[in-house]
């Protein structure tokens, strides 16, 4: 076991030495705790710690990179030494360590992350486990880089906050929208706004990437839409003479709101739904899946009303009208207005852009669910 004695002579050989010398030196000591680390006691360790970690300071670079990629993977690497490597002004001798030393917690990570050095965060995006805590640092200052290394890393957790950010990054990042889509914890929530935001070729991606996420993106996109993309209008209803009558009553200057809530009021379905499609600009058979949808509630109601920059009290006629099967109550009425309130016109208009331009896409992703389900229901078949 080494003693004060025994250290100062090493340190003395060490001083003396040269650069070889004193590597090989640095390298011994540390092949001389390894192999009995398990034996030592606390203070002795100590003892060890505190030499390797001085030895660590003086030898060249190339050799503390490599005494630091040789202790980031053991868990028996002195504790002091492990941390002095990791905060190494090298990122050649930091990044091993930053990647696999378990002697590193999350408020050392947080700690090194703060010098926003883009090679330091990156390291750490590539660890075999990394916290919410600290993957919304990575996600918050790192580059583009960064965010897809900790993205891609299947042992990278996050927060609701960091999906968050993952999904507002992903807006002009087809790789990385992508790389977020197909993490299996995304929450739907996150899934359905990076849907919302996404372009053909990151539906084209996905479904290249892994066809049966396609399926769930296309139950995504119904959500968004309630309505199925091949469903049709109702049979009887003709809308031509309500889109006639509102063009004109909307060119003569009267209130918009005022005509349709009037409209909603006094039970006139098809002017009322002709109103929304002229206003949104949506196919009329969309407005009328949504109105006839026959769930108490549906948030994509909410949706093109607000769109179509109608108030609250011409939303609740809508409501009243489009629920005159079910009974009103206080709460649904109330549920609904906080909703509607809540919802932003901006984001309400983007999604019904989103719509518009997806209805090819939802119909294309209708087929190829329907494919995946035929293969499995095979697959199924076949098994039995």
């Amino acid at each position: 076991m080494p003693d004060v004695s025994i250290i100062a002579e090493i340190e003395a050989a060490f001083a003396s030495g040269s650069a070889d010398r004193q590597e090989q030196i640095a390298r011994r000591v540390t092949d001389l705790f390894l192999a009995n680390a398990g034996s030592y006691s606390e203070q002795q360790v100590t003892l060890f710690d505190g030499v390797i970690s001085r030895l660590a300071r003086r030898i060249e670079t190339k050799a503390r990179a490599e005494l630091s990629a040789r202790l980031a993977a053991d868990d028996r690497a002195p504790a002091m030494t492990a941390q002095a490597l990791a905060r190494d002004a090298s990122i050649e001798v930091a990044a091993p360590m930053l990647r696999a030393s378990s002697w590193l917690t999350d408020d050392d990570l947080i700690d090194i992350s703060e010098s926003r050095s883009q090679e330091r965060l990156l390291a750490i995006s590539k660890r075999t486990t990394v916290s919410e805590r600290v993957s919304d640092v990575l996600v918050t200052h790192g580059n583009r880089e960064v965010v897809l290394s900790v993205t891609e890393n299947e042992g990278a957790r996050f927060s609701d906050t960091g999906f968050g950010k993952l999904v507002d990054r992903s807006i002009d990042d087809e790789v990385l929208a992508v790389c977020v889509a197909m993490r299996k914890d995304v929450p739907r929530a996150h899934f359905q706004s990076l849907i919302a935001r996404a372009s053909k070729v990151v539906f084209e991606k996905l479904a290249a990437s892994n066809p049966d996420a396609v399926y769930e993106v296309h139950k995504v996109l119904v959500g968004i839409t309630g309505e199925e993309a091949a469903s049709a209008p109702v049979p009887g209803r003709d809308y031509r003479s309500a889109a006639a009558q509102f063009d004109v009553a909307r060119r003569s200057g009267r209130p918009v709101d005022e005509i349709v809530q009037e409209a909603a009021a006094a039970g006139r379905f098809e002017d009322t739904v002709a109103a929304l499609a002229a206003l949104c600009r949506v196919p009329i058979k969309l407005v009328e899946s949504v109105m006839n949808d026959p769930r108490p509630q549906t948030d994509f109601a909410l949706i093109l009303i607000k769109a179509a920059g109608l108030s609250w009290p011409t939303a609740k006629q809508i409501c009243i009208l489009r629920r005159k099967a079910f009974e009103l109550s206080p709460e649904l009425v109330e549920a609904a207005r906080e909703n509607f309130e809540r919802l932003q016109l901006k984001i309400a208009q983007h999604l019904i852009r989103f719509y518009k331009e997806r209805y090819s896409a939802v119909a294309d992703l209708e087929e190829l669910a329907q494919q995946i389900q035929s293969r499995e229901a095979g697959a199924l078949s076949a098994a039995s």
